[in-house]
């Protein structure tokens, strides 16, 4: 599998990554799947110290624990668990630097390839956040880090004054908003875009049409449920040619220069592989613009700070 550069980093990504929240918290279906992943080119595992309160964590240490050096694990951080298992926000230096400790005993790891700040917003102490990342990057406990987030103003704050190296952000073929704002100006300065997202809940796979029906009836974005279900008309009758729609959506998100990976979740081999073998769809610039007609550019009017 095609491994892309993150940024200036020393890291290169399989441009399909797994993103392990879906995994479920069965540990042997867990490595099956992570060992299947593996085998089939995926080089990037990507999760959070909220997922499963930690136990997604544990999960992935457990399963990769024997070929840690051959792998890239992104995990995420900000988000502060309580004992009874709720959660606020808290970006603070002391959370960061503590938490970081917690999720290498989970990951049974001594260092964390990409650790991210899982949201932000723009009233957040932003320097210190930064001073914790640079600090942790320092002592060896992380290798580079970077951020989740769908909030343009906050990027652009981090774009300003960090060594970030990636943003994990939404986009699909549904939800274009990083085509208008972000993605040209990530590549500008060499930070690249983890894509989460890219089949839309499965609203843009080969289960486009039964998937509309399950999660679109309320619209999607600026999306109402009528435009929904008539592009999964028009991509059912793509997947009559024995085309893989999740190939093409997949694709789709990774044909800008920034985009260095796709991340989808699986809670199954079959879904896994799926996606995987969705890449041998044709895919080219023609093909590109004529996915784009299917959809329309939108812009963020929410979450903007």
């Amino acid at each position: 599998m095609k491994k892309n550069r993150l940024g200036n980093s020393e890291l290169y990504v399989s441009e399909l990554s797994l993103g392990c929240m879906s995994l479920g918290t069965d540990q042997k279906e867990a490595s099956k799947i992570i060992d299947s992943a593996v085998e089939n080119g995926i080089n990037y595992l990507d999760t959070a110290d909220l997922y499963d309160q930690g136990l997604n964590e544990e999960l992935i240490g457990q399963a990769i624990k024997h070929k840690r050096k051959d792998l890239i694990v992104a995990t995420k951080v900000g988000n502060h668990l309580k004992e009874d298992g709720s959660w606020y926000w808290d970006p603070s230096k002391t959370h960061i630097k503590n938490q970081v400790k917690e999720s290498l005993k989970r990951l049974q790891t001594d260092y964390i390839d990409l650790y991210q700040l899982h949201g932000g917003t723009i009233e957040d102490p932003t320097e210190e956040t930064i001073e914790a990342f640079e600090d942790l990057v320092k002592e060896g406990y992380i290798r580079y880090y970077g951020i989740s987030s769908i909030r343009p103003n906050v990027i652009r704050k981090f774009v300003e004054k960090s060594n970030m190296i990636s943003v994990m952000m939404q986009y699909s073929l549904l939800d274009r908003r990083p085509e208008i704002e972000m993605l040209d100006l990530l590549n500008e300065n060499n930070i690249s875009v983890v894509a989460r997202g890219p089949l839309a809940k499965g609203m843009l796979s080969d289960e486009a049409v039964k998937k509309v029906e399950e999660k679109g009836k309320d619209g999607y974005l600026e999306y109402s449920y009528e435009e929904l279900a008539k592009t999964a008309q028009v991509l059912d009758r793509v997947k009559s040619k024995n085309i893989s729609i999740n190939g093409l959506a997949l694709k789709y998100v990774l044909e800008h220069d920034a985009v260095a990976s796709a991340v989808f979740g699986a809670s199954s081999q079959k879904q896994l592989k799926t996606n995987i073998n969705g890449m041998d769809t044709a895919f080219n610039r023609n093909v590109y613009e004529t996915l784009k007609q299917l959809t329309k550019p939108i812009n963020y009017t929410k979450h903007l700070n």
